[in-house]
């Protein structure tokens, strides 16, 4: 069991302790330590923080099953791990397609530049 916080998190982590089942939780300085088997500490109050962690716990994992190299960079962004409010998420594609939706330039020939008749820069 990986919870983020052992304060908001208790009832898991005790019933978890009644069937024995190991215990991974990312502690700050005032999380309780009852029935946490592995307490890893950081900030936790954070959503950016958080998210770090999971990237951080999710690529170390991967590395200890060998799936990718250590020497090499993981291509999964940690922006991945953000959570995002599903109305802000909505806000941000609407915006992307009101950009790509906007009407096209207004382009009138009577405005346009005149042509350039004359073939090199001497005739001119």
């Amino acid at each position: 069991l990986v919870v983020t916080d052992p304060r908001t998190d208790f009832q898991p982590i005790k019933e978890s302790s009644y069937m024995n089942i190991p215990t991974i939780a990312f502690c700050d300085t005032d999380s309780p330590l009852q029935h946490v088997d592995v307490a890893i500490p950081a900030n936790n109050k954070g959503k950016h923080s958080i998210g770090c962690l999971y990237y951080l716990l999710a690529r170390m994992v991967l590395q200890m099953r060998g799936t990718i190299s250590p020497n090499n960079p993981w291509d999964v962004m940690v922006d991945l791990f953000f959570y995002r409010e599903p109305e802000e998420a909505k806000e941000l594609e609407d915006e992307a397609a009101a950009v790509t939706d906007a009407p096209p330039a207004f382009e009138n020939p009577a405005y346009a530049a005149p042509a350039v008749a004359a073939e090199g820069w001497d005739d001119a």
